[in-house]
């Protein structure tokens, strides 16, 4: 194990009494009390940026909610400083890599909410399937109107879930206990604890929406979760049908959901969030909370008194004092760098093509001087968290160098490191790190490699393709044959939706490529539905289109691109 990189000069010898710990903003009163016993807690909320910088010197612990924005310069201030704790899920609003590079551990409570979600969801659902909120206000108003109000049992019903991460996971098995039969869609879910939690998983939503009785989504809300479930997607599903969401509003279109509300399509709503917090009178989102169809709370997932106790003990650690400064400042771009491979591998190869993540096998190889590295831990925990970040309930936010390793177990992810000294024959770089899964379901390979060059990351390959760009913000990559006017094509593409490029770049096939199709990429295509000929049947190079881009690609934009001519395939992925 690597000395801590807590030094001794940050706490000065001698201090009195019990180490300080200081909490700017309000937090549960009966989870502090719990920590009176071992430490000097001061509650002050509300302290401005000023004061906290002036203050934070005298404190050992820091416990911040959302609100208190912990910069380098608060942190260098803490000279005493050890822990800074967010009591919640997310820690945007810490600089960790600051705090990393102080020896000042990270944690957060990405977990206290999950029990919280998880019984809002199903109630929820018994409110629906009763008629709960509908018969509570004509009651109240005096009325008495059973024969209007008649309800479904849920038993024996069907559930349908998007996403079984663990909030999903939790509402299967709570719904299994109600004599529920659950199914479920993701891509990215480990086969067997499905199978352990009696959930059937199907290949696509097109499967789930026409069998289910219920439908409840626990997905992030990214660019391919946003308007997930459109006015195609309500037409497919039973009339009978009720769906829930105490995930992230945007995740159903709003002016699609009241449209199935009122024309029928199917038959009720349980919403706790929606896409403006608290809704604006007479928007969507608004006539949506009012609706009679729709039981409607305010945001009210997490809002028990036990998920906000779990929240102020912080537990998991964003950063962990495992490995010394100097090490990580070494080993910091090369961290970015790999969680973009991960994100990348995830979004351009698992969920473009609708295909599981679970149960793949990665090599994660160094090459050059980055190989003389001994303590890659932060590499492995980078790794893990840029594959499962679009996929779990946290964003990947939990993952870290201790559990790192449990969290790929859990996902079914294999992942062996390897060291060699000697780089790319193509290309020389003092450091390179390629990506290498062997996708048994194709029986193919699939590689990405990287490198850093100053404090920016680059690809360098992408599968067959040798490229260069920087993997940042929204990308569109394009699978399609290299001929003229096809930059021109897709710019127009683009400019219809009110999409700006940022960049462009082409990566053509590597040397020693085939320019046809290889047996993976015709798989892809042909599962994709897109598999086409080239231009006047003739056999074409091949390319990649790599574009950022500036605005919200939902998707009528991808389908847009993947009906142009001599485009094979399109990924839309957020890095």
């Amino acid at each position: 194990m690597a000395p801590t990189a807590i030094h001794d000069e940050r706490v000065p010898t001698g201090s009195p009494g019990k180490p300080r710990i200081l909490v700017p903003e309000k937090v549960s009163p009966d989870g502090l009390s719990m920590l009176a016993s071992d430490f000097e807690v001061d509650l002050r909320p509300g302290l401005s940026a000023d004061e906290l910088l002036g203050a934070i010197s005298s404190y050992h612990g820091l416990i911040v909610r959302s609100e208190t924005k912990v910069t380098a310069k608060i942190l260098s201030a803490g000279i005493k400083l050890r822990v800074v704790a967010r009591a919640g899920v997310g820690v945007d609003n810490i600089d960790v890599d600051a705090a990393t590079a102080q020896g000042i551990i990270v944690v957060n409570s990405p977990s206290g909410n999950i029990v919280a979600a998880a019984e809002h969801t199903v109630a929820l659902l018994l409110a629906t399937a009763r008629n709960i909120g509908r018969a509570d206000r004509s009651f109240k108003e005096g009325k008495w109107e059973r024969s209007k109000l008649v309800g479904v049992e849920v038993g024996h019903k069907t559930l349908g879930i998007i996403g079984l991460g663990k909030v999903g996971m939790k509402v299967a098995r709570m719904c299994v206990g109600l004599g529920m039969k659950v199914v479920a869609v993701d891509p990215y879910a480990s086969a067997d604890l499905a199978k352990q939690a009696n959930v059937e998983l199907v290949a696509s939503l097109a499967d789930l929406l026409p069998i289910v009785d219920f439908l409840t989504i626990h997905t992030p809300l990214l660019a391919s979760t946003l308007d997930l479930l459109g006015e195609e997607e309500f037409k497919r599903m039973k009339k009978t049908a009720r769906v829930l969401n105490v995930a992230r509003g945007g995740v159903y279109n709003e002016a699609a959901l009241l449209k199935a509300l009122d024309e029928g399509w199917i038959a009720g709503a349980g919403l706790d969030v929606f896409t403006q917090e608290p809704p604006e009178e007479g928007s969507v989102a608004a006539q949506l909370a009012k609706h009679p169809k729709v039981v409607s709370t305010p945001h009210l997932g997490a809002s028990t008194v036990e998920a906000q106790e779990n929240a102020v003990f912080p537990r998991v650690p964003s950063t962990h004092p495992l490995i010394l400064p100097e090490e990580y400042r070494k080993l910091q771009p090369f961290v970015k760098l790999i969680e973009k491979m991960g994100g990348l591998y995830t979004q351009h190869y698992v969920g473009a093509k609708g295909r599981m993540l679970g149960g793949r096998k990665f090599e994660l190889v160094y090459q050059g001087d980055l190989a003389s590295i001994t303590n890659t831990r932060p590499l492995y925990a980078a790794l893990v968290k840029g594959l499962v970040s679009t996929i779990s309930d946290s964003g990947g936010r939990d993952v870290n160098i201790v559990n790192a390793n449990l969290i790929a177990k859990e996902k079914g992810l294999v992942i062996n490191e390897m060291h060699t000294h000697e780089t790319s024959d193509s290309q020389t770089f003092a450091s390179l790190v390629k990506l290498r899964c062997i996708d048994t379901e194709k029986s193919g390979e699939q590689i990405i490699e990287g490198y850093v060059s100053g404090n920016t990351v680059y690809i360098s390959k992408l599968g067959r393709f040798t490229a260069s760009f920087t993997p940042e913000g929204t990308l569109l990559i394009l699978h399609n044959y290299d001929e003229p006017g096809k930059i021109g094509g897709v710019g127009t593409a683009l400019g219809k939706h009110g999409i700006n490029i940022r960049f462009m770049t082409v990566a053509s096939l590597d040397s020693g490529e085939e320019p046809a199709m290889d047996s993976l990429t015709r798989v892809d295509s042909a599962v994709a539905g897109m598999e086409r000929s080239a231009p006047n049947g003739k056999g074409g190079n091949e390319a990649l289109m790599i574009l950022g881009v500036n605005g919200v690609v939902g998707k009528a934009v991808v389908e847009d691109l993947k009906t142009a001519e001599g485009i094979l395939d399109v990924s839309l992925v957020q890095l």
